[in-house]
Order: C-alpha cells, then sequence, then structure tokens
C-alpha cells in the first residue's frame, strides 16, 4: 500500500503539499496561540487548583502542537517558518476578541477551541489519510471540558446576570472566528486550493456540501453554549 508521504501519494502533487504544509502550519500556530492564551488565563485563575487544571489544559494543547510541529518537520519543513506567515492572522482574532476578566477568557477557550476543532474536523475528511490522521488527532477533545462547564454554571448560579453577559461574549467569538477563518482561506492561495480542490475529489465539497458544514459548525456551537447554560 502507498504511504501518501512516498513517491505515488497525495503528497507528490506540489500544489496539494502546499495546501496541506499551510494548513498545518496554521493548526500549529493555534496550538501555540492556545497555550500562550491558557498561560494568561491561569494567572487570573481564582484559586489553585483552578489554576492546576487550565495548565493541564495548556499541557494538552502543547501535546498537540509538539505533534503538527513534528509532522511539519518529517515533510522537510521548517516548522517555525511555516508558522510565522500566521502570527498576524492570530493577533487580529486575539485583538478582537480581549476577554475583559477571567471568565470571559475561560469561555474563549472552550468555544474557539470548540469551533476549530469542528471546522478542521470537516476539512479532514477530504485530505490524505496521514493528513487527516493527525488533524483530528490534534483536534480532538483534551479531556479537560467538564471543568469549564463546571465554572460557567457555577458562576451563574452564584450570580445569574453573568449568563448574558457570558451569552453576548459567545455570539461575539462565533463571528470573530467564522470571519477570521473566511480571511485566512481568502489570504492563502494553497488553503484555498487545498478547501475548493474537494470539489474535484469524489463526495468532495459542493455549495450544499459547504451549507451543509456550516450548519453542523453552528449547530454544534448551539449544543455547546446550551452545556454552559447559555443561549447561543
Amino acid at each position: 500500500m502507498t504511504s501518501d508521504a512516498t513517491p505515488g501519494g497525495p503528497l507528490d502533487d506540489p500544489d496539494y503539499r502546499a495546501g496541506v504544509v499551510e494548513l498545518l502550519g496554521l493548526l500549529c500556530f493555534g496550538e501555540l496561540s492556545a497555550v500562550e492564551e491558557l498561560n494568561q488565563d491561569a494567572q487570573d485563575a481564582p484559586d489553585l487548583a483552578t489554576k492546576v487544571q487550565i495548565q493541564t489544559m495548556a499541557a494538552a494543547e502543547w501535546g498537540h502542537f509538539e505533534q503538527l510541529r513534528d509532522r511539519l518537520v518529517a515533510l522537510g519543513e521548517d516548522p517555525f517558518a511555516v508558522m510565522e506567515s500566521f502570527g498576524a492572522t492570530f493577533g487580529r482574532f486575539h485583538g478582537r476578541t480581549e476577554p475583559s476578566d477571567w471568565l470571559e477568557g475561560l469561555l474563549k477557550a472552550y468555544v474557539g477551541d470548540g469551533l476549530a476543532a469542528d471546522f478542521y474536523r470537516e476539512i479532514a475528511a477530504f485530505l490524505d489519510a496521514e493528513t487527516r490522521q493527525i488533524v483530528l488527532e490534534t483536534m480532538s477533545e483534551t479531556g479537560h471540558s467538564e471543568f469549564v462547564v463546571d465554572q460557567v454554571r457555577e458562576a451563574i448560579e452564584a450570580d445569574p446576570r453573568v449568563a448574558g453577559r457570558l451569552a453576548l461574549w459567545g455570539r461575539r467569538l462565533m463571528g470573530e472566528a467564522l470571519s477570521q477563518a473566511q480571511m485566512v482561506v481568502a489570504e492563502r492561495d494553497a488553503l484555498t486550493a487545498l478547501v475548493v480542490g474537494a470539489v474535484d475529489r469524489p463526495g468532495g465539497f459542493d455549495l450544499a456540501t459547504i451549507g451543509r458544514m456550516f450548519t453542523r459548525i453552528t449547530e454544534a456551537h448551539a449544543e455547546r453554549m446550551a452545556r454552559l447554560g447559555l443561549d447561543a
């Protein structure tokens, strides 16, 4: 059986390979950014037990970063050079979604990671087997989402007024995440080709498929917000 990374595999196509490298670079920077954001959240945590929980989440994201970095190295790429070009993208997103307090920071980590995971898992269905596997592995749940749910629900129970503010914040995060995703794809020719190229593959994207994909992502976001006791 031919490996995707060996001669004769999908990565022999230079356009497809360039798209995969950009996708992995984007994911890699995203994981590193998540680690930085969570470390900041940990600094603002109200107690030591909460701080440890957040640092544990950061450690899981760091593990995902290492997997993606190592995959880029295996492809013969300089991971840091690939990642560097996404600095402005994430700076733009974080600049527009600066949390005003610790709870908003926690919700941003939970909702933002969930939206990213939903989107990249959808894209992964149209990737070669090796790339698909690492995308699915690094976009998997860190196993600590219940901690965030409990924290937000406890905060709402203590002060019901918090719910309205956090619901608005969740909607803002959703809008900004979708807007930034569209901008990234529009700015990146290779990444655009990777996504749009799925149209030419059996079972790939078409307008109806894209519509259903965003419907699923929106529904998953609504379910995530409901678990928190918030309206989407």
